[in-house]
Formats: C-alpha cells, structure tokens, sequence
C-alpha cells in the first residue's frame, strides 16, 4: 500500500507498512482518506532528526497550541513489528508515552540521531520517492494532503 504526502515543498511517495503495523497504517489510511491531514503545518522540524505533524492545532484559525493535538483517541504501539528501524525517510508514528498515538507522525532525516527510538515508536511507512523533500521542510510549511493510493 503507498500514500503521497503532499507538502508545498514537493510530494513524497510512500510505501506504508500495512503487514507489520496493521493497525497504525489503518489508523493513518482512515485519517487520510477523512481529510483529516488537509492543510496542517509541519510543527516541529528538528534538523538531522525529523519533520513532524499531523496536529489538528497546527491547522490555520485552529485555537490549540500546536502539538498536542491529536484524533480524540490513542491507538496501541507496533513496536514488536518487521521494519522497526529509524532511518532516513521512516515514517514513525509520534506520541506522549507508550500507546498514546492518534495523528501526530514524523518522518526521519537519518539515522544518525533516531536510533534510540527503535522499539519506542512505531515505525509503518518510508519514504520511497521525494526523501528530498524531508530536507527542504521547515517548521510552519504545509501538509497540503496525503493521498492514499492502493
């Protein structure tokens, strides 16, 4: 199954990990094909770490600080899955403790600093056209919208 993720920076193509996190990538495919993801900003943007969103609260007129918004619910971490290794274009998805996810997910610039969240996040897509476009994303710029292809 692949996904475009839409940015005004380029699209990046993605392969998502629907064999070995089936229930992230559901969660992900359902919140895509919802609209959800529809122009939300790219909160957090740490150089050679990653590229963070899916924050309802980074959506223009949204009234929460950006960041700590999410679906109205918690999925469970896949972290026991095939494919759990941070590495440059991973889709992860982020959270506030173990089994805490819902919309918010990074995508790493490499690995030279994400290593230490193998096992902790939960790994189910990468990057396979576009990874260029991880390294032109700066904080504020836009997920126009992420298409689920197949």
């Amino acid at each position: 199954m692949n996904a475009i993720i839409k940015t005004n920076k380029g699209d990046m193509k993605v392969e998502l990990y629907a064999n070995e996190t089936p229930n992230t990538v559901a969660n992900f495919v359902k919140l895509a094909n919802d609209g959800f993801y529809k122009d939300l900003k790219w909160h957090r943007v740490l150089p050679d770490f990653v590229i963070q969103g899916g924050c309802p609260n980074s959506k223009d007129g949204a009234s929460g600080m950006a960041g700590t918004g999410g679906p109205g619910y918690q999925i469970d971490c896949e972290t026991s899955a095939d494919k759990q290794h941070h590495e440059r274009g991973v889709l992860s998805m982020a959270h506030a403790g173990r089994n805490t996810g819902g919309s918010q997910f990074f995508v790493c610039h490499s690995r030279t600093n994400t290593a230490h969240l193998d096992g902790g996040h939960t790994c189910f897509g990468k990057v396979i056209e576009g990874v260029d476009t991880v390294d032109k994303i700066k904080e504020g710029d836009s997920i126009l919208n992420i298409e689920i292809l197949d």
